[in-house]
């Protein structure tokens, strides 16, 4: 192990702490309300909520105290750009922030409150130590299809859904050939992953990122960073479970395990 790979590692280990205990992060999402095309009342919010083809709606007056994009309070009807759209909109309402979201179609408000009891319990994120042995060499070999395929898989909220993937990576860990289905991230790769620690010493699933890989190929699996996904930090979001093939029947003992609450 070297000073700065160790010390990489730290850095990176810190930032996602941060990141998920941030005053709008991970674990301050406390509801992903799914909306209808009849305005209807959002628990704990003000105003009526309703889905159109263009995005979320909202009718509020002034006194309500909802601003969008950090403009005037809403006194009427507006429409809120969800994620999936490059101008996307996001609300606020006193210390909450509310961000609009599309997934297959289908249109939600997710509330993000600091005040929530999770973010305000973190203790950190558990973590097995640093160790070189864990980031091996992977080749990446797309699928013969010119388009990414899917496949179905059930979701942390019960549903099923479709999860993109664009190829498999090969490597070899702990004395194992394995291969992994993986998705296109960017120029990166994600992919999501079980194995013989999950459900036990870490948490039932976790993600993971590979730099872009190369002409031929070639990129690293560094399993030091697979990290908790959202829905192990709020039961709101709705994490996909790993495709057929991703669970590893070895115990994967690298990077982050549990969230910790005081």
């Amino acid at each position: 192990m070297t000073a700065t790979a160790a010390e990489d590692w730290k850095h990176w280990s810190d930032g996602r702490a941060a990141s998920v205990s941030a005053e709008h992060g991970q674990l301050a999402l406390t509801g992903t309300h799914w909306l209808e095309p009849e305005p209807a009342e959002i628990p704990g919010l003000p105003g009526r909520w309703w889905a159109d083809a263009e995005g979320v709606r909202v009718r509020a007056a002034a006194s309500d105290g909802i601003t969008v994009d950090g403009g005037a309070p809403v006194d009427g009807e507006v429409l809120l750009r969800p994620d999936s759209d490059p101008a996307a909109d996001t609300a606020t309402l006193g210390a909450l922030l509310l961000v609009p979201i599309e997934r297959e179609g289908e249109l939600a408000l997710r509330v993000f409150d600091p005040a929530a009891p999770r973010r305000v319990a973190f203790a950190g994120i558990s973590a097995y130590p640093y160790a070189p042995e864990w980031a091996v060499p992977a080749v990446f070999t797309p699928f013969e299809d010119d388009d990414a395929r899917s496949v179905v898989v059930p979701n942390a909220d019960g549903r099923e859904r479709p999860l993109a993937v664009s190829g498999q990576i090969a490597f070899t860990v702990a004395g194992e050939h394995r291969t992994l289905t993986v998705s296109g991230s960017g120029e990166r790769l994600s992919g999501v992953i079980a194995d013989a620690t999950s459900g036990t010493d870490t948490y039932r699933f976790r993600f993971i990122t590979l730099p872009a890989p190369d002409a031929e190929g070639r990129t690293v699996l560094d399993l030091n960073r697979a990290y908790l996904p959202p829905c192990a930090f709020s039961d709101h979001f709705i994490c996909p479970f790993p495709p057929p093939g991703n669970r590893l029947d070895f115990a994967v003992e690298a990077g982050e395990r549990q969230v910790l609450s005081r």
